[in-house]
């Protein structure tokens, strides 16, 4: 039996294609139908994901994936030009699950996702784990869309993340599966 590895042992990086048969096998390993793997693999390829990374463990295995994916603003004044991205989904290994891995890939990528200069990203996920990056469900409040609650929460990236609201939203089309 393998020996669990531990979050400091990890590689964040960039998705390359040679990767996307790995992670469609995590996406399968970590959820109980392949609906996020077709998800991820429709925004891939009708060009809506802006980043995806992956955590790769010392062997080289991916045990992490996250993507973000474009979202439409519908809004006209101000708001327009806000760039609004969506965390979805984000997935680590059930056998490493609990060891900082999700942890790590979520701040690396919410870092290139400021140095791209996104404004806004919206997740829809446990109230109890994303307020520890900095999600907020109020601030999702001023986002309308197809999703609300106190499981629908955003995180204002830049100043007008937060000073160019409300804004109204469309997720990209292969989202419409799980509505």
């Amino acid at each position: 039996m393998s020996e669990q590895m531990t979050a400091p042992s990890l590689t964040i990086r960039q998705l390359t294609p040679a990767d996307e048969a790995a992670v469609r096998e995590l996406l399968l390993a970590v959820y109980p139908s392949d609906g996020e793997a077709r998800l991820v693999h429709k925004l891939r390829h009708c060009g809506a994901l802006v980043l995806e990374q992956v955590a790769v463990d010392e062997s080289g295995a991916i045990v992490g994936h996250v993507a973000y994916s474009r979202v439409t603003n519908a809004a006209i004044g101000p708001g327009q030009a806000i760039q609004v991205v969506c965390l979805s989904p984000v997935s680590v290994l059930p056998k490493v699950q609990r060891q900082g891995v999700g942890d790590r890939l979520i701040r690396s990528s919410l870092k290139s996702l400021s140095e791209l200069e996104e404004d806004l990203v919206l997740v829809l996920g446990p109230p109890a784990y994303f307020p520890r990056f900095g999600f907020d469900p109020e601030l999702a409040k001023k986002i309308h869309g197809p999703y609300a609650g106190g499981a629908f929460m955003a995180l204002a990236l830049t100043e007008a993340g937060t000073k160019n609201l409300p804004i109204e939203v469309a997720f990209a089309t292969p989202f419409e599966e799980f509505e």
